[in-house]
């Protein structure tokens, strides 16, 4: 993503949340034979060590046990190393000569903090994801910044995450009476999230930045109708932006769901920061959608869906599931049915690759090309940009 927006777009509001069960259906654009710059696609992980920062995950022990779950994995690739956060939220450089100068020396703690916790989720160049059993998320940083004094998109990615995460495990913990279950409000979380990304960004600390925002949550539904409840997976899924959630379900080879991109105009996407005028409660898009357990929930930054076209990220990520039932894509810690059991770090390495040959590639097709080129500007070839992808599949939880 390349494109900040100035501060006099007017936002529009969004339709009410919809409710999605059925296929989508896909035109289906066939690659013309290309020269490849990047050569034969190696068989390595597309993770950049330079452009990832870890955190843990919050301890599952803490949080209520649902009818299901997610087992993720996911994989990433920085088109360049990212800036380093500033202080407050990394420590800041010594000032003794005798200490490492840099505030990214071994000796240093880098883990990045924020209000006295550690950040979470991952960073991958502007981009930052994070996995766990419920939720998963992909945010994707303005580039543009990166160039300006004091900006820091791929901190406002980050954040947002961080406080995204945070609201959901809040209001999941908040006490209720029994007459009051818990259900998810996608919009309050998001919306919580940018307030408190403002704040820690505002001050002394000034840092500033845009990201998109896209998160997927399970949870359930039950049905009562019959003479016996029964329980199935429901996705509630929250979009701002040109990051996408996508459903696909392997075993029909059919993309179940895709979230759609929002944006201003061309490469200049809906986004939350500084001099936008886009909010979660006037923008963000909120779709439900009924998922089946097999299904593999993916959340992708651009560097995706700008190099490949849906049919084959659905292509990929089936066949993908197929070789690792086989008995291909490393060694398995369980039953291989679905992907299950170290199957989606395999399917999220090889979208990640995939991706990666054509953004790198300068004379592919790619839909980022195509769309340039309708809007009657000059453009060849991949979009070479961060590339983040989480993938999660669909279990019963095992109780």
């Amino acid at each position: 993503m390349r494109r900040s927006h100035p501060s006099f777009l007017l936002a529009s509001n969004t339709g009410p949340t919809r409710i999605l069960a059925s296929s989508v259906r896909l035109a289906r654009w066939r690659r013309s034979p290309q020269h490849t710059a990047a050569g034969n696609r190696s068989s390595t992980t597309a993770t950049e060590a330079s452009g990832r920062i870890t955190t843990p995950f919050p301890d599952p022990d803490s949080m209520p046990k649902l009818p299901f779950r997610f087992e993720t994995s996911f994989a990433l690739f920085a088109k360049r190393t990212p800036r380093p956060f500033p202080p407050p939220f990394l420590s800041p450089p010594s000032g003794s000569f005798s200490d490492p100068l840099s505030t990214h020396h071994q000796s240093r703690d880098k883990r990045a903090f924020v209000d006295g916790e550690l950040i979470r989720g991952w960073t991958n160049g502007d981009d930052a994801v994070y996995a766990s059993d419920y939720f998963i998320c992909a945010n994707d940083g303005v580039g543009a910044w990166s160039a300006r004094p004091r900006g820091h998109a791929g901190l406002w990615s980050r954040l947002i995450l961080h406080f995204w995460v945070s609201a959901i495990q809040e209001d999941i913990m908040r006490p209720r009476s029994p007459d009051r279950p818990y259900r998810p409000d996608p919009v309050h979380y998001l919306q919580q999230a940018y307030e408190r990304t403002i704040k820690a960004t505002s001050g002394p600390n000034n840092c500033l930045g845009t990201t998109t925002a896209s998160g997927a949550q399970l949870f359930y539904k039950a049905d009562t109708t019959g003479s016996t409840s029964c329980t199935s997976p429901l996705l509630y899924v929250t979009n701002l932006g040109d990051s996408q959630v996508m459903v696909i379900r392997p075993k029909h080879q059919e993309m179940v769901y895709k979230s759609k991109e929002q944006w201003h105009w061309f490469d200049c996407p809906r986004q939350l920061g500084t001099n936008s005028p886009d909010t979660p409660i006037e923008n963000a898009v909120i779709d439900t959608v009924e998922l089946e357990e097999g299904d593999v929930v993916l959340a992708m930054s651009d560097g995706v869906i700008d190099n490949l076209w849906g049919h084959e990220i659905v292509e990929n990520v089936s066949k993908s599931v197929e070789r690792w039932e086989a008995g291909e894509g490393g060694q398995a810690s369980g039953p291989r049915k679905d992907g299950a059991n170290g199957g989606m770090t395999f399917v999220a390495e090889e979208l990640v690759n995939t991706a990666k040959q054509i953004a790198k590639d300068p004379f592919a097709e790619s839909p980022f090309m195509e769309h340039a080129i309708e809007e009657g500007l000059a453009s060849e070839g991949g979009k070479l940009d961060d590339i983040s992808v989480v993938a999660a599949l669909c279990q019963r939880n095992v109780t």
